[in-house]
């Protein structure tokens, strides 16, 4: 196994019904090079280990259940190649995902690239979700350098990646620690790219209720990685800029709402908010009129429902970091005490 270039890791909790998809596609990868796959089963409950023990060419690896951070840096850990490649269990990699992710990776002052989700799903949502990951995709190409890589297509040189101890722990669910490693190996300087040829397909959320939950929950986690990044805060190579303007919808609209109601105006100021909402939507819309016409005619409602629940989220992230770090306080004066 001393030949072993890439290893590639899929982190796993109670995945049975998902990952025998993404393991298939992994043995039909077209790259030359000799590759190794890692499934980290993260105390799974369900079948998941018989499933991965039908494809005799995974390495399988159970630990008790510490979270997909943690299982993602085992697998890190145990992989004997030179570059390390992850996705999730519900994803399924392209043939030609493992070759496009190696040539990002031949630049030599490279130690990152990310690729690209596609869905085949026709609901209405997944749709929509699949044009945000097109527009976020369209900005990153434009540049060189990212600074953004999320798990479901990523790729380190194992070497940087161990010496950055891996994804934050802290981080209890699949979420926002991809954020908080780029962000910080962005801040050492360190290189990352953007390969849109590195394909993997994906399941989206395809209700509006799953979708406004997984943006809530991503905007909850995202403060912390901002807090412990606090240079990201203004801007990095993943996140539309108009999308931090649109968070102010939802309180602007109750603020002036309110306002109106007490001056006993006409409700001006509300409309008014919407408008200007609107507005800034337009670009989106515009973009995406030329891939989805339904799409582009309800973006408006959808991107409105977005900055709602994100808004909630950040609210409640800023909460929960404020609480945190209250506690680690009180735990640091304890034990100041404690040794006096």
């Amino acid at each position: 196994m001393s030949s072993v270039l890439v290893s590639i890791v899929v982190p796993t909790y109670n995945g049975a019904r998902r990952i025998g998809a993404c393991l298939g596609a992994l043995s039909q990868q077209s790259a030359s090079h000799a590759a190794e796959v890692l499934v980290v089963n993260d105390g799974s409950t369900d079948d998941t280990a018989q499933v991965v023990l039908l494809f005799p060419e995974v390495r399988l690896i159970n630990q008790a259940k510490a979270g997909p951070a943690a299982a993602r840096n085992r697998g890190a850990q145990e992989a004997r190649g030179r570059f390390l490649l992850f996705t999730d269990d519900d994803c399924v990699p392209t043939p030609g995902w493992l070759e496009a992710m190696l040539v990002a990776l031949q630049d030599d002052e490279v130690v990152g690239a990310k690729g690209t989700y596609r869905t085949r799903q026709t609901e209405l949502v997944a749709r929509f979700v699949q044009m945000e990951y097109e527009d976020r995709y369209r900005m990153m190409a434009a540049i060189r350098d990212i600074d953004f890589i999320d798990t479901y297509s990523a790729a380190y040189v194992r070497e940087r990646f161990l010496e950055m101890n891996g994804y934050d722990t802290s981080f209890p669910v699949a979420c926002a620690e991809d954020v908080d490693l780029s962000y910080r190996m962005s801040a050492r300087g360190w290189k990352m790219r953007f390969h849109p040829g590195a394909v993997v397909y994906h399941s989206h959320p395809n209700t509006l209720p799953c979708y406004l939950k997984k943006k809530y929950k991503f905007a909850f986690w995202r403060v912390l990685a901002v807090r412990n990044n606090p240079g990201k805060m203004v801007k990095d190579s993943h996140t539309p800029q108009i999308m931090k303007l649109q968070l102010l919808f939802l309180p602007m609209l109750l603020l002036s709402a309110a306002y109106d109601l007490v001056s006993r105006r006409a409700l001006i100021a509300p409309v008014a908010v919407m408008v200007a909402f609107v507005l800034s939507t337009l670009p989106f819309v515009m973009r995406t009129l030329r891939k989805d016409l339904l799409i582009a005619v309800v973006s408006p409602l959808l991107l409105a429902a977005r900055a709602s629940a994100q808004v909630i989220g950040v609210a409640s992230g800023m909460m929960y970091a404020r609480r945190s770090a209250h506690a680690r306080l009180k735990r640091a004066h304890r034990l100041r005490s404690a040794d006096k």
